[in-house]
């Protein structure tokens, strides 16, 4: 049987900006690094690094 299993980190190809999932909250939030935030540019149309070549489908 096979599960979906969605991505749980995604990058800007554009400005850096980094951000995990976070299951409590169901969102998207800022990667931290050392204690930074890592925000990327606040007026960005982010292009994440999630594409065509990522499979959702997790052989189980």
């Amino acid at each position: 049987m096979s599960e979906i299993e969605p991505p749980r980190k995604r990058t800007c190809e554009r400005c850096g900006r980094q951000e995990v999932w976070d299951g409590d909250r169901d969102v998207w939030r800022a990667l931290e690094t050392d204690g930074d935030r890592r925000l990327g540019q606040a007026h960005c149309l982010h292009e994440w690094d999630i594409n065509g070549t990522y499979s959702p489908i997790a052989e189980g």
